[in-house]
């Protein structure tokens, strides 16, 4: 313990130089407005501005990309409580929930949980990946295509288990996904799969277009045509603070937020959207009151948007320690390091202290920062809500056109927007959540390729799956999770037909 506060003293040193906190503060605002811009996303922010770091040394540059990253989880809950946008695509949860409680008048409210949480979820993971980045960083080295499969398949199955709707209409919308993340060049074989000879489908679907159609234009279609002309009130100042009851209600949330973000973030895959998604079910499923999800349930904003940003921290573990990358993102920020001659891997911390501590200790900078400036804007985000829906939702289709655009300069993306609007609504009618879909979407190329790589080291042979402990247990999570779904669904159905059988017995 005493090496470890000797070495984040050396990077609180490194950290609090006056041209470091810059640096810090320039990646915090880009990244909360990069998050805020619908279709941008981290990774475009972080690839955007990779060259003007070329004449910087290794720790401004990291410091500065890295708050890009972790920036973004902040600034993409504002689009989605107050426009129902998901700005980024970990923030699509905070949508559902976030979005309702605008409509009640707690738009406040629910900002400034999202960035509270997200402050203790982040300084969380900070503490985490400076107290036990090591040990978890060799774990995590030992999964393979095998367990990845598994785990991903765990995954899958436990959105659906929390879920409170149907689990046959959760597996559906993300077998749905599942399908749509197959559209593109096989990366195996290199032929072009589902994509109708249209050449800008070769790298599939993107995530952006399906979540920015199916949350944003999705909401708008489904909206009451009254609502478009309806006044809305101006928030008093009373209405921006969250009271008491709602910071009970998130305290926990913000908890299981942080750890199970923590965990799974040092997996590799987009850890910080799958967090989300989980840390979402599991809140509906511990409630006392499910039915109030989708409704403006508090937790279903602390939970996830915690998750996320725990998850991003997360996700620098195997980064740093080991150079493995655990998604684009990472990729991006190692190919930095590169750049300026710094190899990430365990010598990190021995060859570059500087660089590895002043990094670490930036974070806890970076989180103060971004709490600072998301806490004081919330009342201008607030002042969003008193435009008029009539001119607002013209506003929020352009800047969904252009968001989306803007991310391939693809006019087909636009086209994928679209359709995931109509489909989203059509979802939403018939009483199907969209999210699961998202979910499928994105694990999709990351499950085809585990599975296929497992069965190439099995030779065809699917008893891969059962040799290696780790994918065998999860695999037995999976089928425990299934028969308590389908136990719980009989004795329901039991249930009712007892109590129809008793009401049919009283009325003769």
């Amino acid at each position: 313990m005493e090496t470890v506060f000797d070495s984040l003293v050396l990077g609180f040193s490194v950290a609090l130089r006056p041209d470091i906190l810059w640096f810090a503060f320039l990646g915090c605002l880009v990244g909360t407005l990069v998050g805020m811009l619908p279709g941008i996303g981290p990774l475009a922010g972080i690839s955007i501005l990779l060259p003007l770091t070329f004449g910087l040394d290794a720790t401004k540059a990291i410091v500065m990309l890295a708050g890009i990253y972790y920036g973004s989880q902040y600034g993409g809950s504002t689009t989605s409580i107050l426009l129902r946008i998901p700005g980024e695509a970990a923030s699509v949860m905070t949508c559902i929930d976030g979005n309702a409680m605008a409509k009640k008048g707690r738009a406040g409210a629910a900002l400034c949980i999202a960035a509270v949480g997200s402050f203790i979820a982040g300084t969380f993971g900070v503490l985490m990946l400076t107290l036990i980045a090591p040990p978890l960083a060799i774990f995590a080295l030992r999964f393979g295509p095998p367990e990845y499969t598994a785990l991903l398949t765990l995954g899958l199955i436990f959105l659906a288990y929390m879920s409170t709707t149907s689990l046959v209409r959760t597996l559906l919308m993300a077998a749905l996904g599942l399908l749509l993340g197959t559209i593109g060049i096989d990366v195996m074989t290199g032929h072009f799969r589902f994509s109708f000879n249209i050449p800008e489908l070769g790298d599939g679907i993107g995530i952006v277009p399906v979540a920015v159609g199916l949350f944003g234009l999705g909401e708008l279609l489904a909206t009451p045509s009254h609502q478009v002309v309806g006044d809305v009130k101006s928030p008093r100042l009373r209405e921006l603070l969250p009271t008491r009851e709602e910071w009970r209600q998130s305290a926990m949330p913000i908890a299981r937020g942080s750890v199970l973000g923590f965990l799974i973030g040092i997996i590799p895959g987009s850890a910080h959207i799958i967090a989300s998604f989980l840390s979402y079910a599991v809140e509906r499923r511990v409630s006392k009151h499910p039915e109030e999800f989708g409704k403006g349930a508090v937790a279903g904003v602390a939970g996830p948007e915690s998750a996320n940003n725990s998850a991003s921290t997360g996700a620098f573990v195997p980064m740093l320690a080991l150079g493995i990358p655990t998604g684009p993102v990472t990729a991006v920020l190692i190919a930095a390091l590169l750049i300026h001659g710094i190899p990430p891997g365990p010598t990190l911390v021995n060859d570059h202290p500087d660089v590895f501590w002043g990094f670490v200790a930036s974070m806890y900078v970076g989180n103060l920062m971004l709490l600072a400036l998301n806490l004081p804007l919330v009342g201008v985000f607030v002042n969003l809500l008193r435009v008029p829906y009539a001119y607002l939702y013209p506003l929020i289709i352009m800047f969904c056109l252009i968001g989306v655009y803007e991310v391939n300069h693809s006019i087909v993306d636009v086209w994928i927007m679209l359709i995931m609007g109509v489909i989203g609504y059509g979802l939403k009618k018939f009483g199907f959540d969209p999210a699961p879909l998202v979910l499928g979407l994105v694990i999709a190329p990351i499950l085809e390729m585990s599975l296929r790589q497992s069965l190439i080291m099995s030779d065809g042979h699917w008893l891969i799956f059962l040799q290696r402990p780790i994918a065998l247990t999860l695999l037995v999570i999976c089928v425990g999770l299934l028969v308590l779904s389908a136990t719980s669904f009989v004795l329901h159905r039991r249930d009712w037909r007892a109590k129809l059988a008793a009401a049919e017995t009283s009325e003769s």
